[in-house]
């Protein structure tokens, strides 16, 4: 049976003494620093007999939940009646810079078999780097605390979003995505230099690149995926791709059934903004059987083809019809290198619009519409 959910403290420690942690189902504890220094009016007193753990394995790990368990020694291990949890964001110049200033560490829970699972939204995000230390306690009749020293400090890393919260997201993005508009072509931007580079040295043949780290935080697709962006949209006036880019002033563009036909899967990746009122929907196409294929099938939800809210590829009088939403904006991921010939390289007349850029955008995480239940 699994253990209860911990209970969470409710505010920061300060140093060397903290404050009143309030447990939301059972009562008031205070908790000492790491290294075990304790005030002498913290109402928490030591006591060497009780049992130090060690051995601290983390297993189990999810994008906000994680099973902890450890080892003790057998004296003194039936006065244990909570363990002290402390777990913290790991520092580094990647942290989230979201994290709210009152995100609370210290965990309580009351002893129970371990392993211990450890879940909350509200304190662990998907990818992201932690340390926990741990301590055993015991409950006096004054309500006060004998703690153990702290064990050693373990480092580990929450996982990325499952196809559960991919899911999610996607619901999220169907109710948004609007009416379908007509396409014709998938379109990328880019500098002169950069079409010229895959002449030269690519044997004119686009090649997959690892996806940066924009949009949703816990992402599969992020740094892991190997694929090639393209856009789809439309504009609503004239059908045609949009004359400005943020990206350059070269634009490939391409067939769409060139790219996009019943022998490639669709796949749903991310759904995000950036401080905007206009969403972004990006989706993976993976020809069939191919090693994106075999990447976004353990990882993606998969979208038919002919029947989505955001992309789809049907057959209308012997002829292939193409759709996209009109109230998203969609980039699409094209998983196999595209030969420059199968479509036309020329300059747009339009402007470069930098600030359309999403190159590792960083989501708005309070923004409730493309936002899901679980850490940011």
């Amino acid at each position: 049976m699994e253990a209860p959910r911990l209970a969470h403290a409710m505010s920061s420690p300060t140093s060397p003494c903290e404050e009143v942690i309030k447990n939301l189902s059972l009562e008031a504890i205070q908790l000492c620093d790491r290294d075990g220094n304790k005030s002498q009016d913290s109402g928490i007193a030591e006591m060497e007999e009780l049992p130090v753990p060690h051995n601290i394995k983390i297993s189990n790990i999810t994008c906000d939940s994680f099973k902890i368990s450890w080892d003790m020694d057998s004296k003194s291990k039936d006065r244990i009646t909570h363990y002290f949890i402390d777990l913290n964001k790991k520092e580094n110049k990647n942290s989230n810079k979201f994290k709210h200033k009152d995100v609370p560490t210290k965990l309580v829970a009351k002893a129970v078999p371990l392993p211990m699972t450890v879940r909350g939204h509200w304190f662990l995000s998907p990818r992201t780097e932690y340390t926990v230390a741990v301590q055993t306690a015991s409950k006096q009749v004054d309500g006060d605390y004998v703690v153990s020293e702290w064990s050693e400090i373990i480092e580990f890393c929450t996982a990325d979003y499952s196809k559960v919260h991919l899911t999610q997201l996607l619901e999220k993005a169907e109710v948004i995505a609007g009416r379908m508009l007509k396409l014709s072509v998938f379109y990328r931007n880019q500098h002169k230099e950069y079409f010229d580079y895959i002449r030269e040295h690519h044997g004119n043949a686009m090649q997959p690149s690892v996806k940066d780290n924009s949009g949703s935080h816990g992402s599969p697709i992020s740094g892991k995926l190997e694929g090639i962006f393209f856009s789809c949209n439309t504009e609503f006036n004239t059908g045609k791709p949009p004359q400005d880019s943020p990206y350059g002033r070269y634009r490939c563009e391409i067939a769409a059934e060139k790219l996009f036909n019943p022998n490639t899967n669709l796949y749903f990746g991310d759904f995000y903004c950036m401080y905007t009122a206009y969403h972004y929907v990006i989706l993976v196409i993976a020809p069939v059987g191919s090693p994106g294929d075999e990447f976004c099938k353990q990882r993606l939800p998969q979208l038919n083809i002919k029947d989505n809210k955001f992309l789809t590829c049907d057959e209308e009088d012997g002829v292939m019809v193409y759709h996209h939403a009109q109230d998203v904006i969609l980039e699409v991921i094209y998983t196999d290198p595209v030969d420059l010939s199968l479509g036309t390289v020329a300059e747009i007349t339009g402007h470069q619009l930098m600030s359309l850029s999403t190159a590792n955008a960083k989501k708005d995480p309070s923004c409730k519409t493309c936002n899901i239940s679980v850490g940011r």
